[in-house]
C-alpha cells in the first residue's frame, strides 16, 4: 500500500479554546474584538477552556433556560486577584443570578469532562461565585445602582492564539447587542 491508500489517520479533535461568560453592562457586538485591557463592564459568569463547538453548546443550553431579564444591586467595592490589585464592585446576592451561574457550571462541567478542557477557578463557582464588575478606568458602576442584566454571552479570550485581544463569539438574551438597562 502506497500513502495515496493508506487509511486516514484518527479524526483530530477540536483545540481547546479559553472562553469566558459574561452579562454585558456595557455593550459589545458579537465578532468586534476588544483589548484584553478594555473590556466593557460585564459580570463574569464563569471562565474556562473546552473545545469551542461543546462550549458554545453548553453555554447555550444553560442559557436557554429563559428566566428572562435578572435584576441586581450593586454592593461596595473590592479588591480582586493577585495581591487585590484587580478593584471589582460586587453584586448583592441574586438566586436567579446565582442560578444562571450553576447551570452554566453543570452544562460546562458535563462538556469538559466529554471533550477536554477544565473550569479555571473552581473555588469561585457554586457556594463560592461572588458576581462582580471590574472597575475600568473610569468607568464603572457603583454601590446602589440598579441594573437589569439581559444580555449574556461567550467570549473567547485568545482567538487565533492572540491572547492581546477578546472576541465574543456569541450572544443571548433580550438584549443582546446593547448595555443592560439601569433600573
Amino acid at each position: 500500500m502506497d500513502a495515496n491508500e493508506a487509511p486516514g489517520g484518527p479524526a483530530q479533535a477540536d483545540p481547546l479554546g479559553a472562553f469566558v461568560v459574561v452579562a454585558w453592562i456595557e455593550p459589545a457586538g458579537v465578532g468586534v474584538p476588544f483589548s484584553k485591557r478594555e473590556w466593557p463592564l460585564h459580570v463574569t459568569l464563569l471562565r474556562f477552556d473546552a473545545p469551542r463547538v461543546p462550549a458554545l453548546d453548553a453555554v447555550g443550553r444553560a442559557i436557554a433556560v429563559d428566566d428572562g431579564p435578572i435584576p441586581v444591586v450593586v454592593a461596595g467595592d473590592a479588591d480582586f486577584g493577585f495581591r487585590g490589585r484587580v478593584r471589582v464592585s460586587l453584586v448583592q446576592p441574586e438566586p436567579r443570578l446565582q442560578a444562571l451561574h450553576d447551570r452554566i457550571v453543570a452544562e460546562v462541567a458535563e462538556a469538559v469532562e466529554a471533550g477536554g478542557g477544565r473550569i479555571h477557578s473552581p473555588q469561585h463557582t457554586g457556594a463560592g461565585f461572588r458576581p462582580h464588575i471590574s472597575v475600568q478606568g473610569e468607568r464603572r458602576v457603583h454601590r446602589g445602582e440598579r441594573l437589569i442584566l439581559d444580555t449574556f454571552a461567550l467570549v473567547d479570550m485568545a482567538p487565533d492564539g492572540d491572547s492581546s485581544i477578546r472576541v465574543p463569539v456569541a450572544a443571548w438574551g433580550e438584549g443582546a447587542g446593547r448595555a443592560a438597562r439601569r433600573a
